[in-house]
């Protein structure tokens, strides 16, 4: 939208600029001395259409520089000496596109051209048709057109230079700060991880071993290790590679509903509307809530029984988590860090997330996520 207000104030500007310069020229022809059989009005014409050519100074700065040129040599000519006002902002607008070469060269030829032209209108003495053609477009004016130009690309090619260098310098940052996060994370979380991963597969393996009942809760142990390993390794390779395509998605929603079985909870899954292509961000964001919200169930909800419902509609992704735990509206709990970043995952992607105890009693978080449409 702003990209969009800038082109129309850009149009509007160059209108006005270009209708201000013709009725100067039409001002100034029509103040000098007329000619003795009447208007020209083909001197007339040119000063008009060499002013407002000049409204497509910014698409063709060429062709208007062009335009501008013969316009001041065809009323030169034709008996009107009026100074080449449109030709000077054809220059500065030129130069500025970065037609230096091209601008000299037909700077050049005008100035060449405009004795001619006086000579042309009636003048018969070579001395006055210079000083005419010198009246018309002075080399100061000129040169001070160009200079204006290319201060003003030199001026603009060292903003976007600045603010490549500054959106290098910030992708630069991210890169190392992500890096080191990735680190911190290797350093205080693989080897942890790795201990409780092989100490729960050990005990698995002797309790067999010994043809003890291995208890649910080991198991348990055991897979979390496992999943846990797997969710840190996959998370690391997205930090060091930054890569978006999520480790986990819809399709692996099932899976953390099964692991909550282990824990002793009757999970229900239900997911309704159609898929369709959804972007990486969304299918992450939905993965991780669920994950939250079934880690917590398991940690303090001191529940028996767990839903989780996936509603995919037209242009949003519905997600719903509930329990049956000892949550009740007048002992709503303080929210944890993994509330805090499951909020500001959604509110990321421009959602809506609601987490709270439920009339009836237990928990719910409630979660819906926009969908972008692709054609």
């Amino acid at each position: 939208m702003r990209t969009g207000l800038s082109g129309v104030r850009a149009r509007v500007t160059d209108w006005a600029i270009a209708i201000g310069v013709a009725v100067t020229l039409l001002v100034t022809g029509l103040s000098g001395p007329q000619s003795a059989t009447g208007p020209d009005l083909l001197g007339y014409a040119l000063l008009t259409a060499g002013g407002l050519a000049l409204a497509a100074r910014r698409r063709a700065p060429v062709v208007v520089l062009a335009v501008t040129g013969l316009c001041a040599a065809g009323y030169q000519a034709a008996g009107f000496d009026v100074p080449a006002v449109a030709y000077l902002f054809a220059v500065y607008a030129a130069v500025r596109a970065g037609h230096r070469t091209l601008t000299i060269a037909a700077s050049v030829a005008l100035l060449a051209l405009l004795p001619l032209a006086a000579l042309v209108s009636g003048l018969h003495d070579t001395g006055e048709a210079f000083a005419r053609a010198r009246g018309a477009l002075e080399i100061a004016w000129l040169i001070a057109a160009g200079a204006a130009g290319e201060a003003l690309r030199q001026a603009e090619r060292r903003a976007d230079e600045a603010e490549r260098t500054r959106e290098e310098t910030a992708r630069r940052r991210a890169d190392d700060e992500r890096l080191r996060i990735a680190r911190e994370l290797h350093d205080s979380l693989t080897h942890q991880i790795s201990i409780i991963k092989v100490q729960s597969e050990v005990a698995v393996h002797v309790a067999r071993r010994r043809g003890e009942q291995v208890p649910e809760a080991l198991l348990a142990i055991q897979v979390a290790g496992r999943e846990a390993s797997r969710e840190l390794r996959a998370t690391l390779q997205a930090l060091r590679d930054d890569d978006t395509t999520p480790p986990r998605g819809l399709d692996h929603i099932k899976e953390l509903v099964e692991r909550a079985r282990t824990f002793g909870l009757d999970m229900t899954l239900t997911i309704e509307g159609p898929r369709g292509e959804m972007p990486a961000a969304v299918e992450r964001t939905a993965y991780r809530i669920v994950q939250e919200a079934l880690t917590n169930v398991a940690r303090h909800a001191d529940a028996s029984a767990a839903s989780v419902r996936i509603d995919c509609r037209a242009d949003t992704l519905a997600i719903r988590v509930d329990d049956d735990g000892r949550a009740t509206p007048d002992s709503a709990p303080v929210p944890g860090v993994g509330l805090l970043g499951m909020r500001e995952r959604v509110t990321a992607l421009g959602g809506r997330l609601r987490a709270a105890p439920r009339d009836e009693g237990g928990f719910t978080v409630q979660a819906e996520l926009p969908v972008e449409q692709t054609s």
